[in-house]
């Protein structure tokens, strides 16, 4: 293999090196290799100096081959700074695309090292890396997060700002984005309103601001930056008119289900009795019916039933009860044919419960054990099972819909909703004046919403203010109170969605974390990942 293919292959950044040969071993790769410039710049004065000090091997760890762990050992010159002034006396030369001061690895493998902390945190980053022969630890990865270098904070034309968890319900941060270009730009280390109006003081150019109804938030905006429009989110504005129905639905959770039919005469149900019929086949009939014909054919030669049972060798009791049956099928006939069951008192109470569509026998059971019953539950499923047989159970009647059954009815686009869920809205709200004006009201928001026609909101706002509906009568007066961000938010285009899915983004990273989260690391890893 020639020197310049073995060039190609490692070191190929720069031709300040050349490559003197490659060592392959079972688990490794070493690459002999020397730098061939002539002189170098001093880091702290930049004077470039060709006078030579001494030189040593540096050993730099680069990316795998073949599953092998790759070793650059290159030798380097250190140098004599010739400015008398400098503060360093010699210097010892870096390579551009190679090395780096203290490095220890090469600088290919050290930015490779950086994406993948960014991307997967320490301990899964330490996992894959390993995988590809390229050995690290995940406090190793965590450090060179940390040392990623900070980057001015660009100014947005169209901010997007929320809030996100650090400790849920205890420790909150906010989080920066910019909307048009839906990247995040800085993360601040809690959501007072001091620590946003500063930020927006220190980035004039804002015009735009979106954001959900907070009042630290816009009251920041207003300090930070007083000539933004400010854009209350649409997603935000329906989550809380779908709580304010939900409130309206819990207050009418009573007029929900379907009336019940009028009360009819209750069927009488019980398990018919039937005739026990004996043993005709099986090996225990053809026993009994031969024992039984052998017992009579010697009593009708006058042996007694102790002879009897001597020369069959059967007990004195079996002979007796085969000399005392005329016929064998009065032997066959089941041993607990005709006996009563504990069960007995409680089935007509079974019966009537059952006839009410009652069907299930574990609830029977506490029933009648509440009543009681003394037995066991298998008794009672026995029993349950004979009268499914007996009486089939029709189909159970349609659910009865719950608090949030009802809001998803009304809140949702009437297309996508299932015929059943359509037919069971259109009788709820037939009986519920209250829910039917409420549905009214929710689908004209919508289509002022989807239509983008913030300027007829006041003429909403006073229709429903007009209504009894004390749910909506509050949404409505908190819309008052944030109007023109509100309208601004119903007219312009823009939202808040792209900081909505980077709040779910930090929570997958915070996750892969496990715990290690601090905000720093957390920061770093959300700007520089983006």
């Amino acid at each position: 293999m020639t020197h310049d293919l073995l060039q190609k292959l490692w070191l190929h950044q720069t031709t300040d090196v050349a490559v003197s040969a490659v060592t392959i071993s079972a688990n490794s790769i070493t690459v002999h290799a020397a730098t061939t410039r002539a002189s170098a710049e001093c880091p702290s004065c930049g004077t470039s100096s060709g006078r030579v000090h001494s030189s040593y091997m540096r050993r730099l760890d680069d990316s795998a081959a073949g599953q092998r762990r790759v070793v650059v050992e290159l030798r380097v010159r250190r140098f004599r700074c010739r400015q008398p002034a400098c503060e360093r006396a010699t210097f010892v030369e870096q390579v551009e695309g190679v090395t780096f001061r203290y490095g220890r690895r090469s600088q290919q493998l050290q930015t490779a090292l950086q994406r993948l902390g960014l991307m997967l945190a320490g301990r899964a980053g330490s996992r894959l890396a390993e995988a590809f022969a390229v050995p690290v630890s995940r406090s190793t990865l965590l450090r060179l997060i940390r040392a990623l270098p900070e980057e001015a904070s660009p100014t947005p034309r169209v901010l997007g700002i929320d809030e996100f968890a650090l400790r849920k319900g205890h420790v909150y941060a906010t989080i920066l984005v910019d909307i048009e270009t839906r990247r995040p730009i800085d993360l601040l280390p809690d959501r007072t309103v001091e620590t946003v109006r500063s930020w927006l003081a220190a980035h004039p150019g804002v015009k735009v601001i979106c954001r959900d109804r907070s009042a630290a938030y816009a009251e920041a905006g207003r300090l930070g930056a007083p000539g933004a429009i400010h854009v209350a989110d649409r997603f935000h504005l329906w989550q809380n008119l779908a709580d304010a129905v939900e409130k309206t639905v819990l207050q009418h959770r009573a007029l929900l289900p379907e009336p019940p039919p009028p009360a009819g005469p209750t069927q009488s149900v019980s398990v018919p009795v039937t005739a026990a019929e004996p043993r005709r086949t099986g090996r225990l009939s053809d026993r009994v019916r031969e024992q039984h014909a052998a017992v009579h054919a010697l009593i009708r030669e006058d042996v007694s039933l102790r002879a009897i049972g001597r020369r069959l060798g059967l007990a004195r009791g079996t002979v007796r009860r085969l000399a005392h049956a005329s016929d064998p099928d009065e032997l066959l006939v089941g041993r607990w044919t005709g006996r009563t069951s504990i069960l007995d008192p409680y089935k007509p109470y079974l019966n009537q419960r059952y006839a009410e569509g009652f069907t299930v026998a574990r609830r029977l059971f506490e029933e009648i054990r509440q009543r009681g019953f003394p037995g066991q539950e298998q008794i009672v499923r026995v029993y349950v099972r004979q009268l499914r047989e007996a009486f089939p159970h029709q189909d159970p009647p349609r659910r009865k819909p719950s608090v949030r059954d009802v809001t998803g009815w009304i809140t949702r686009h009437p297309e996508k909703l299932a015929d059943d869920d359509a037919l069971q809205l259109k009788e709820i709200l037939a009986r519920v004046p209250v829910l039917a004006s409420t549905a009214e009201h929710v689908r004209a928001f919508a289509e002022l919403m989807n239509d983008r026609r913030g300027h007829q909101l006041k003429d909403w706002i006073a229709r429903v203010q007009q209504d009894q509906v004390p749910a909506l009568q509050s949404f409505a007066t908190g819309l008052l109170q944030d109007l023109d961000a509100v309208v601004a938010g119903l007219t312009l285009r823009y939202s808040s969605g792209a900081v909505e899915g980077h709040n779910n983004k930090i929570k997958m990273i915070k996750r892969q974390m496990f715990g290690r989260a601090n905000f720093d690391l957390l920061r770093k890893r959300v700007l520089h990942a983006a």
